[in-house]
């Protein structure tokens, strides 16, 4: 009798279990967002990644950080595709050293430039390279995020954007 009833029921569990996955399959996916994230009132300006001129060694990221905001935020930190860690570092008096986070002022900017606030960039991917991008994505205190497109330049080129390369050298 309990073979007879499996006989029966194991093919209806198998329909209704290829059912279940055809309707399943059938289900509309929500489309990936390909969109950066945009922090309102927050832009990012003149960002780019410098590569080490020692392949191996960290690379550097620099920008503008505006708020235009009626509030203060807080830049918590900060993470680059294809980079492993990336860390606020800001120069003192010849030294620097890491900072957990960077307070802007309402309609104040605040420059992450050299010899100042900088991002060190460790575990650099080979695939970034002079000419690419990377995404570098800004993560505040409030859990809002801002991202853009990180334009990379190699070492020299970094040094030699802003030198005069007029006639008279």
């Amino acid at each position: 009798m309990m073979r007879k009833a499996l006989t029966v029921l194991a093919p209806l569990a198998l329909g209704l279990a290829l059912s279940a996955c055809q309707q399943e399959a059938k289900a509309p996916e929500a489309p990936a967002s390909t969109a950066p994230d945009a922090k309102p009132g927050v832009a990012v300006a003149d960002a780019r990644l410098v590569l080490p001129a020692v392949k191996g060694n960290p690379g550097v990221a620099y920008f503008t950080l505006a708020n235009s905001d009626t509030k203060a935020v807080a830049l918590a930190a900060v993470a680059v595709d294809g980079v492993g860690k990336a860390e606020m570092h800001q120069t003192v008096g010849g030294k620097m050293g890491p900072v957990d986070r960077v307070d802007i002022d309402p309609n104040a900017s605040v420059s992450f430039a050299p010899g100042g606030l900088h991002v060190m960039l460790f575990d650099l991917d080979p695939k970034l390279t002079a000419g690419s991008t990377a995404e570098l994505t800004l993560i505040f205190a409030d859990g809002d995020k801002l991202s853009t497109q990180l334009p990379i330049q190699a070492a020299g080129e970094a040094a030699m954007s802003g030198m005069d390369h007029g006639s008279g050298h």
